[in-house]
């Protein structure tokens, strides 16, 4: 998924992301609550949004962003869908993003998320 992510950023221009364990915990645990809730959303079933479950992990942020879909069943095919939504595309194609995590956990179809970032 990174290396999708950074194919399409070398196209645009912007700077590859790196991968934050910080970010992969967020975007892991924010898959498996979509998947535990089947309900794919940028609130958390406790009303939690993207910056609260980046706050949890601890994450000293300047800027975020989030991606979530649901099933799709391959990297290749969430990108797809992602660089053809013009909200995901920018999340994506973002220069000011630095680092990255991503989730998926599987309930009912592949839950996905990816979550954007740069320290401050």
């Amino acid at each position: 998924m990174v290396k999708l992510v950074n194919a399409e950023r070398a196209k645009a221009g912007c700077g590859a992301l790196s991968i934050d364990d910080k970010l992969m915990t967020a975007a892991q645990r924010h898959s498996q609550d979509q998947a535990d809730h089947q309900n794919m959303s940028h609130t958390g079933s406790d009303g939690s949004d993207p910056g609260d479950r980046i706050d949890r992990v601890d994450y000293a942020w300047r800027t975020y962003g989030e991606n979530v879909a649901w099933n799709q069943r391959t990297p290749a095919a969430v990108m797809d869908a992602w660089m053809n939504s013009d909200g995901h595309r920018a999340n994506i194609l973002n220069c000011a993003f630095t680092e990255i995590g991503v989730g998926v956990a599987r309930s009912n179809g592949p839950y996905w998320t990816q979550v954007f970032a740069a320290p401050r």
